[in-house]
């Protein structure tokens, strides 16, 4: 095995934040002048286009999601509304404690370390400034894709983009969108990261309780275990 594969949201990231995404787009919705409830079921029920870049950039979706809303907002109530949109999109991303240095171990241990990621401008845009990107050495969105998990054209170009066979490579992640269906289809190994510690997101996991991974942990602290990295 010669690459790891991660998730984004709730698996390299600290799965507390996401929490905060309610509170971080009612700040976006106020900047609009757009009523928050209908921000929120306007974004929410967008979110399957949004992932595959439907809408465009970051300015381009809300000004979308705005006219959804029935709100025309100008330049100036767009141009803040991107700002706190921005913002927000940072809050929710943290990186889960001790993550940056498993990565670093595991590169040195190695390994190459991919990235496929359900998500919307916002990452894309700001990716080259995260803590995340010289860590990872290829990234793989859904929004530059077009489109999104379990779609096997995302595992096959993570596999690559990074030089190695899909049956090299683990995928690790927390589930939800049939992402380890789909790295097993591919011909990667899935494992299950189930976020135990944080029962306050345990519901974010949607995928089937029937799906048996290569291997199951609570916490990325247990993966160089399971990998047998060196101490």
């Amino acid at each position: 095995m010669r690459a790891i594969i991660f998730d984004f949201f709730g698996t390299l990231t600290d799965p507390r934040a996401e929490v905060g995404r309610r509170t971080a787009f009612e700040a976006t919705a106020a900047a609009l002048g757009v009523p928050a409830g209908d921000f929120w079921a306007a974004m929410g029920g967008s979110y399957p286009q949004r992932i595959v870049g439907r809408y465009g950039g970051t300015r381009s979706t809300l000004a979308a999601i705005a006219r959804q809303c029935g709100v025309t907002p100008t330049d100036d109530r767009l141009d803040a509304a991107v700002a706190v949109q921005v913002e927000g999109a940072e809050r929710v991303r943290p990186p889960r404690p001790g993550v940056l240095e498993l990565l670093d171990r595991l590169r040195a241990a190695g390994f190459r370390i991919g990235l496929i990621s359900d998500c919307s401008s916002e990452l894309c845009e700001a990716w080259p400034t995260t803590p995340y990107a010289p860590r990872v050495d290829v990234p793989v969105f859904s929004w530059r894709e077009g489109y999104g998990k379990p779609d096997q054209r995302l595992y096959s170009a993570a596999a690559e983009r990074l030089r190695v066979p899909a049956a090299e490579c683990w995928y690790v992640g927390d589930g939800g969108s049939r992402e380890h269906d789909g790295a097993r289809r591919a011909g990667m190994r899935p494992v299950l990261v189930t976020n135990a510690a944080f029962p306050e997101v345990g519901g974010l996991r949607t995928d089937p309780d029937s799906f048996r991974p290569d291997a199951v942990i609570d916490d990325l602290d247990e993966l160089p275990s399971l990998l047998r990295v060196p101490a």
